[in-house]
């Protein structure tokens, strides 16, 4: 196995390096097939599409080719390309991931896990949904990945309650196997160590002391299918709710920020999209979809019998009920009370949450009415929340301390510093989001997405609910492939070119195709979760692709659903907008210019 994993691992740097060296050459007849600097754009975004889809580079290294390219190949100077890497945008998602950073090195997030899971009682189908729905609402406000890293470890510790430790069969252990060959191959996320909790499992030789019966030998059978069953209920429901969680909130996911980020650089008039307004329109489509993965997780993996509402549970299920109620209480009864930093900590976590709701619902006046119109963003309500936690001390404070004179004057510790701030923000993501900003301006500055949207002819005769569906379709097909922020940087200039060619509103087809690089659950390569859930060396490529079907086609509906009701009249889908009409005349124009520059240059040849 070392022998094969050293091949793979060569086998891919061999690729890699073809990849990064050919594929500057392959690309140079697009530079030669279209007007100058619509190919020289077309040329720095496909070579960029291909890197992230490889892997070649990283993925914030790739998002920097912007910088070097356009101002070489002279599409934008580069004191409008470097700007777009710290948009507003790009702050309002770094307060999240800073807010984050707080609540984990606080352990909040492990005390609301545990007190959802003392509440929805110990049933597998009743912790799979408690799992759901604790690891969704994490997700609203810290990393898919994160949500994922933090719940496994909790999951793990209810399941050894409920089953003891995990003995792997022979089948088992073979797909380990594969599961980790194929992991070096596709470069998955690796889990940390303390995360890497089913990866390991002890051999044991059990003596039977006495013989079974036929009947008992069956029950046995069937407890152990149980058991398989649930264990992979819990470690596939996990990672699909961390990606569901992560649509409900703008800040929940990067797609949706760049989303943010591009209808500002494509619509600067729109003004629709902001956090209200979209939890509004997403926690609602969130909760629907929660709810039916889980009933079709919980069926598929034997939570729910639907054969047997009135089947006597065996003592034997019931104990482990038992035990499993008793391990939730005892690891939160570790936690201790609550302390003075985990309550700040809430607050401020609450502050944020209605601060960025309650700015501009639209539905009313929000409290940023109260100034200047356009300088308040919700960047400038994230950051004001969380340079609070730098300086805003952890333990409670005592009034007396100021009027001691013979008190030590020793330095109390804020809620969170800049040191573990720099440790677990994960800067990569700042870099992502400006790469895509940044290919954005490219595309709109260059004519790059006028032309584009010149050649969607064929497509202006599909209704707008069947493209809704198609794109979402494609979208997330692709995704199961590539990262999902790769995915809509490259998709959104299309979509909007697309919905103005249709004559409707671009918010109609740009949320779905948002959202739908969220749904991706039929593989592991899909998003980094399914690759945490995957490494655990319990669950196979079928299992997640069973799975995952039905949870995909079902994403697809209901995005459809949510689009054609209650979106309609949160973002007035039903009209096409002046701020979307502005843009298409702009565009006729240049269209017009390119099409005329280019026929004059094939005249003189």
């Amino acid at each position: 196995m070392a022998a094969l994993g050293a091949l793979v691992k060569k086998a891919w740097s061999v690729r890699r390096l073809v990849v990064l060296l050919c594929a500057p050459l392959a690309l140079v007849p697009v530079l030669l097939s279209l007007p100058p600097k619509e190919g020289r754009c077309l040329y720095v975004i496909l070579l960029m599409a291909l890197y992230w889809c490889t892997e070649a580079l990283p993925l914030a290294v790739t998002a920097l080719l912007p910088i070097v390219l356009f101002p070489f190949l002279g599409i934008l100077p580069s004191n409008k390309v470097c700007p777009q890497y710290f948009l507003d945008t790009n702050f309002l998602f770094l307060s999240g991931l800073i807010m984050a950073s707080a609540i984990e090195e606080w352990n909040l997030h492990r005390r609301i896990a545990l007190r959802v899971l003392m509440l929805v009682g110990v049933q597998p189908a009743r912790l799979i949904l408690g799992m759901m729905l604790t690891t969704s609402f994490l997700s609203m406000w810290l990393s898919n990945t994160a949500s994922t890293a933090m719940m496994l470890p909790i999951a793990n510790a209810i399941l050894k309650s409920l089953f003891g430790e995990k003995d792997t069969s022979k089948d088992m252990n073979r797909g380990n196997e594969e599961n980790q060959a194929s992991l070096q191959q596709n470069k998955l996320y690796t889990v940390p160590t303390e995360m890497q909790f089913l990866a390991s499992t002890e051999d044991k030789d059990l003596t039977e002391e006495k013989e079974v019966t036929c009947d008992a030998l069956s029950d046995l059978k069937k407890e152990e299918e149980y058991k398989t069953n649930i264990w992979k209920g819990f470690l596939i429901s996990i990672p699909y709710a961390a990606s569901i969680g992560g649509t409900a909130t703008l800040t929940g996911t990067a797609p949706n920020l760049i989303l943010l980020g591009q209808l500002k650089s494509y619509f600067p008039e729109c003004d629709v999209v902001n956090f209200g307004s979209w939890f509004m329109f997403a926690f609602p489509l969130m909760l629907i979809f929660l709810l039916l993965g889980w009933l079709w997780i919980s069926i598929l993996y034997g939570g729910i019998n639907l054969r047997g509402w009135k089947t006597k549970k065996s003592n034997i299920r019931v104990d482990a009920e038992a035990r499993a109620r008793e391990v939730i209480k005892e690891d939160y009864q570790k936690l201790g009370p609550t302390k003075f930093a985990e309550q700040a900590i809430f607050f401020f976590f609450c502050m944020f949450a209605i601060m960025l709701f309650s700015r501009d619902p639209k539905f009313i006046p929000g409290w940023a009415s109260l100034f200047a119109p356009g300088f308040i963003s919700d960047a400038v309500t994230g950051i004001t929340i969380v340079i609070i936690l730098f300086f805003f001390p952890s333990q409670k404070p005592s009034f007396r301390w100021w009027f001691d004179l013979k008190a030590p004057n020793t330095e109390t510790q804020p809620l969170l510093t800049w040191k573990k701030a720099q440790e677990t923000v994960p800067w990569n993501i700042i870099l992502l989001l400006g790469g895509g900003f940044a290919m954005a301006k490219g595309c709109e500055e260059s004519g790059l997405s006028v032309w584009i949207g010149g050649r969607l002819h064929p497509l202006e005769g599909v209704p707008p609910p069947v493209a809704v569906i198609l794109v979402t379709i494609v979208i997330a097909l692709f995704t199961e492939f590539a990262s999902n922020t790769a995915t809509i940087i490259i998709f959104l200039p299309v979509l909007a070119e697309l919905a103005i060619r249709l004559k409707v509103n671009p918010l109609y087809l740009m949320i779905p195709g948002t959202i739908g690089c969220s749904y991706a659950f039929m593989l592991p390569v899909s998003t980094p979760p399914n690759s945490i859930a995957f490494s655990s060396g319990h669950l196979m490529v079928k299992d997640m692709a069973r799975t995952g079907l039905l949870m995909n086609l079902m994403g697809v509906l209901l995005l459809s659903l949510a689009m054609n009701t209650w979106a309609k009249s949160i973002f007035q889908l039903g009209t096409f907008p002046a701020w979307a009409n502005i843009h298409a005349e702009n565009a006729t124009a240049v269209l017009t210019a390119v099409e005329n520059v280019t026929l004059s240059s094939l005249n003189k040849i």
